[in-house]
């Protein structure tokens, strides 16, 4: 196998970084000068000055999304800080060009406060048509994405929704390869944090349309100490706002308990926690999301061997990555062209249905698309600008 580690390292000093600006327009004359910059430019500038919304054709504001970050909570590295997050936000931009030619800035913060990472956001929002908050640790990542959602362009925390919509549209597709209803459907999510809380109240369809999600039958949601019930006095405000909704027979024990004759598994934890003996003790023809990187919750070999059924990861050297690449770049491509304040309930949902049905034949190895199929964030865009301009 390649040393991805070290491959990684010499890309990144070879060209000091990911990204570079590249100008539009050429230079080769004063009269070039002169339009792209002084006199000229003084025209749009008073153009935008009388209608702000004129920024976004007369300015790269209209195709742009910061990618913000604090660093406190990078994808298998924890909290490192925004210095050390700067390669992770660098390779998301260069996602959102790929796949959906939309212009992404890396965009990493030293904000000590959910308070002062708001106002930078504020500040900042101008210049930009949406904003992808990422890596930002539980629970303040559920107050900085709810403050914001008034400043009049998209703010999206990816960690939350992006691996939500993704994971949904793989259990949809799962449920059907197994022959089972997700209405029927008992599912244990492992993680509590951003990720988890959001797939729970996606699978519970929490603010949903009832003419576009279909709810589970119920979720058990399980942190390090297990099964989040209401018989336990350590839960902050985040997780027993997800008993609203979730454990609706207030089931308790740890993760062992909770995964007894439950259909599916869900992983945004850590590595090595889910047992063949737990996938054992599950329902006829479980389903196992196992998506903790770089090593899952339970490796697909063992868990084939304990009697799954479909087994999906994140990483891309096994079958059925569920990576949320597969939803960000189209989620923001619709929101632009839809010219979108916020990005709604229904568009995610949107977002979900686009990306189920984009799978061509459904298997046991195929619930969602290849992460490198370009024809995934146009699909999706279209469906998330229609949802939009509903």
């Amino acid at each position: 196998m390649p040393d991805y580690d070290q491959l990684s390292l010499d890309l990144h000093s070879k060209h000091t970084g990911k990204l570079e600006i590249v100008s539009k327009v050429p230079l080769n004359s004063r009269d070039d000068l002169s339009v792209a910059y002084t006199p000229g430019v003084a025209k749009p500038c008073t153009a935008i000055a009388e209608n702000p919304e004129l920024s976004r054709e007369l300015t790269i504001r209209g195709n742009t999304v910061a990618v913000v970050s604090d660093g406190t909570a990078v994808l298998g590295l924890g909290n490192i800080g925004p210095a050390a997050a700067m390669p992770v936000m660098e390779g998301k931009a260069i996602l959102f060009k790929h796949f959906a030619n939309v212009d992404a800035i890396p965009l990493v913060v030293d904000a000590a406060t959910p308070e002062a990472l708001i106002t930078l956001v504020r500040a900042v929002a101008p210049s930009f048509g949406g904003i992808n908050l990422e890596d930002i640790a539980a629970p303040r990542c559920f107050q900085v994405e709810a403050a914001l959602q008034d400043i009049g362009i998209p703010v999206f925390h990816d960690d939350q929704h992006g691996t939500a919509i993704v994971l949904l549209a793989a259990l949809m597709n799962a449920a059907q390869v197994v022959g089972k209803l997700l209405s029927n459907m008992r599912v244990v999510i492992s993680g509590a944090g951003a990720a988890g809380t959001a797939i729970a109240k996606l699978l519970r369809c929490v603010g949903q349309a009832t003419d576009v999600c279909v709810s589970v039958k119920d979720v058990l949601v399980c942190d390090s100490k297990g099964i989040i019930s209401r018989d336990r006095g350590d839960l902050n405000r985040y997780k027993t706002e997800l008993l609203a909704f979730s454990n609706l027979e207030n089931r308790s024990g740890d993760l062992a308990a909770a995964l007894e004759n439950a259909d599916a598994f869900i992983g945004v934890s850590k590595g090595g926690l889910l047992k063949p003996e737990m996938v054992q003790s599950m329902a006829e023809n479980p389903v196992i999301l196992a998506m903790a990187n770089p090593t899952p919750e339970i490796m697909p070999d063992d868990a084939k061997a304990a009697g799954a059924a479909v087994i999906g990861t994140g990483r891309s050297d096994f079958p059925n990555q569920v990576n949320n690449v597969l939803a960000f770049p189209g989620i923001f491509r619709g929101a632009l062209d839809a010219k979108a304040e916020r990005i709604t309930e229904r568009m995610k949902m949107a977002a979900v249905h686009a990306l189920a049905s984009a799978v061509g034949d459904l298997s046991a190895e195929k619930i969602l698309p290849d992460p490198l199929d370009k024809s995934v964030a146009p699909t999706v865009a279209a469906a998330v600008a229609k949802a939009a301009r509903k």
